[in-house]
């Protein structure tokens, strides 16, 4: 961990947005499972549920016109920053309303007009495209930072070593964000993975790196806060190790058989949601009524989402030749 005898805090009005942007992860999650289960929905789905802490700290952390690429584990990172959620069901759905007009599902949503800008299902291209718009906004003079979601796997392939050389040769204002969960896929980080910290890699590249709380929003925050600082500030990139633990398997239908029952059991009895919502009424940052209301608003949010985006009409037939070439356009 970095010293933080200096780090930026989050204030109680901060605190009480991460738990929202917790809740409105974890609902939505919950709201997901439950519709693949009843058949409505067919789908894989890859859910994050336990590590919302890292995404909602970075999503209120971040502005609108910051941009984020994420992987196939991403729903909750798109979530985080806000994204409305109608065309995210109808998109998961594979409707036309939805961000890619139903035609990439689940793994290639995409919400450019609030920074959400690709997602994909192959292990690490989200770091060098990341590093493609940072150097955009690079070029261009703006302000704008870009977080690169991957997970701990990810860090053993190419494409990590190369984002991140690339990334501090030109100082992008990039910051690469690693979940690590324990597992890649069915793999104990252990049995893949030489280094005890990912953070350490950053030393061959220049950069600064940190094995951070996951789990914990202070310590997101203090750390996310002054990453986010230096990439504007045009000092270049961070790598940040996030510790956590996701609840589920690897997939939705995984029985998880790889984890030791007594670890999962451990990480479940400190799920850091209700960890946080007592946090937050003990301190008196927030009362059980607030809290109550904000659940029963985000429930409401998200049940119009699902109805919406199971009542958008399927693309046609004509669908399968659009955005595969440029058209014509009549004079």
């Amino acid at each position: 961990m970095a010293d933080q005898s200096n780090a930026p805090k989050p204030g109680p009005d901060a605190l009480v947005d991460i738990y929202r942007r917790m809740l409105r992860v974890e609902r939505n999650d919950d709201a997901i499972r439950k519709t693949i289960r009843r058949g409505r929905l067919t789908m894989p789905y890859y859910s994050a549920r336990g590590q919302e802490v890292i995404p909602a700290t970075i999503g209120h952390l971040l502005n609108d016109e910051d941009q984020i690429c994420t992987i196939y584990r991403g729903i909750q990172d798109m979530v985080a920053k806000d994204m409305p959620l109608r065309p995210l069901w109808a998109e998961i759905a594979g409707r036309v309303d939805g961000t890619c007009k139903g035609k990439g599902g689940p793994m290639h949503l995409t919400y450019p007009e609030m920074g959400v800008m690709v997602t994909t299902g192959i292990v690490g291209s989200s770091m060098p495209i990341a590093n493609g718009l940072a150097w955009a906004a690079q070029m261009d003079g703006s302000s704008r930072v870009v977080v690169a979601f991957f997970g701990d796997g990810a860090s053993n392939i190419g494409a990590f070593h190369e984002s991140l050389n690339l990334a501090s040769l030109w100082k992008l204002p990039v910051i690469f964000v690693c979940p690590n969960n324990g597992y890649g896929e069915h793999t104990a980080y252990d049995v893949a993975t030489s280094v005890d910290k990912i953070s350490t890699r950053a030393i061959s590249y220049g950069m600064p790196g940190f094995t951070v709380d996951g789990n914990d929003p202070d310590d997101m925050y203090a750390h996310m806060a002054v990453a986010i600082e230096r990439a504007r500030a045009g000092e270049g990139p961070t790598l940040l190790e996030c510790k956590t633990f996701r609840f589920l398997g690897h997939v939705l239908g995984d029985d998880d058989f790889y984890i030791p029952k007594e670890v999962k059991e451990a990480a479940i009895a400190n799920d850091p949601l209700p960890a946080l919502r007592a946090r937050l009424i003990a301190e008196g940052h927030a009362s059980e009524e607030l809290l109550a209301a904000m659940q029963a608003d985000l429930e409401a949010e998200i049940a119009d989402a699902e109805a919406f985006g199971m009542a958008s009409p399927l693309p046609s037939v004509d669908e399968l030749r659009r955005d595969v070439f440029a058209e014509e356009i009549a004079a």
